[in-house]
């Protein structure tokens, strides 16, 4: 099993003592825990994209080519790139220069997006985003597997014979897509035989696990291997400790403002109380050995060989929020690698030097799914 550090960079009042950090200390912040979790052994850090408050996470191109130049090692993950509010080409360039930065270390996880404010601020209808999100990974592909693209979108201006550069070090990019509540998401990645990262953050277990059921289903009809399916799945916090009760002690006050924040915003919690959290949802709060627990009993329900953690500390202290992670990885990680197979493609980074071209998508075709290329 693989495991990666998230933040969708939150700006926002810290939920135990009311305090907002600057916003030049909070990107500082971010480097230290994307630092942090290539030192303790993560396999990848992620950066959201969103362009709406509380996130100051709207140019993840930027911050991950940052932390590309400070890190040697560690996957970086978009999660996800909002590929519905941003021209493909565009998107295309800045991720392909960015993939070389980062000799080879990228990976996309790319969706729709959420937020009315965002819709609003790129004039995207709330009917067409799924068309946007689709129309633009299609153009995607192409860009970096064809040299001379001809196109005629709906969204955005036509191509011919257009000649995008520079092609990305990997051939291709590899992309996820992040599902939450959609089918739309999970037929897209099952067609292309792409891996699915499910968000699996804000409900109960089931709704999640339909939609991987429906993604391996999905996959199955298009002609893919079923073993080569991979899925990737989300936690609504983590916090350990050697003893369960101090975890649980440590995380009420955490729990508690942010309880009041969504009260304070008008979201009725789909969580009332910390016990229901920690019993109910994805969070992994408690002893090593519980988090381990919980995990197996989520891995039987999604088939999941990757799993992302919070990066920032969202309302612990830093040296709890650093020996939380250390203990993650001293007692928790060991023990999920051993029983919890790796997804079953390349996860080191691509060396340096020439890359062979991958032939145009249309040269290759396999039954079923629509031009797409076996993963």
């Amino acid at each position: 099993m693989k495991f990666l550090a998230i933040t969708l960079i939150v700006h926002a009042p810290d939920p135990v003592t009311g305090v907002q950090k600057p916003t030049r200390e909070r990107f500082r912040e971010v480097i230290a825990n994307a630092l942090l979790a290539e030192e303790l052994g993560f396999d990848g850090f992620g950066v959201g994209e969103r362009h709406e408050r509380p996130f100051i996470s709207s140019s993840p191109p930027v911050v991950l080519s940052h932390l590309a130049a400070l890190t040697s090692r560690i996957r970086l993950f978009t999660a996800v790139t909002t590929l519905s509010l941003l021209d493909p080409v565009r998107a295309y360039e800045d991720y392909a220069t960015l993939d070389h930065l980062a000799d080879g270390r990228l990976d996309l996880i790319i969706g729709k997006g959420n937020g009315t404010a965002q819709r609003e601020l790129f004039h995207v209808a709330t009917e067409d985003q799924w068309e946007r999100n689709a129309e633009s990974y299609e153009l995607f592909r192409r860009l970096w597997r064809e040299d001379k693209v001809t196109a005629s979108p709906r969204f955005r201006p036509a191509l011919t014979e257009a000649e995008v550069w520079p092609k990305p070090l990997q051939q291709p990019i590899r992309v996820w897509h992040g599902s939450a509540t959609s089918r739309e998401s999970v037929d897209l990645a099952a067609r292309y035989g792409d891996p699915l990262f499910s968000a699996n953050v804000t409900h109960p277990m089931e709704p999640y696990a339909e939609l991987i059921r429906y993604y391996r289903k999905r996959w199955v009809h298009y002609g893919h291997e079923p073993a080569r399916a991979v899925v990737g799945a989300g936690t609504a916090g983590y916090y350990a400790t050697r003893r369960s009760q101090d975890a649980i002690n440590d995380y009420r006050p955490v729990f508690e403002g942010r309880l009041a924040f969504q009260k304070q915003l008008g979201i009725e919690p789909v969580f009332p109380t910390l016990e229901d959290f920690v019993e109910r949802s994805s969070a992994l709060i408690g002893s090593p050995q519980q988090v381990i627990e919980k995990v197996h009993r989520y891995h039987e329900r999604f088939g999941h060989t990757v799993l992302h953690l919070h990066a920032d500390a969202g309302g612990l202290t830093d040296a709890q929020h650093r020996a939380s992670l250390t203990l993650f990885q001293s007692d928790i990680a060991p023990v999920l690698r051993r029983d919890i197979p790796d997804p079953p493609f390349p996860w080191a980074p691509v060396l340096a030097g020439p890359t062979p071209r991958t032939a145009p998508e249309s040269a290759a075709p396999h039954a079923g799914a629509q031009g797409g290329l076996r993963p």
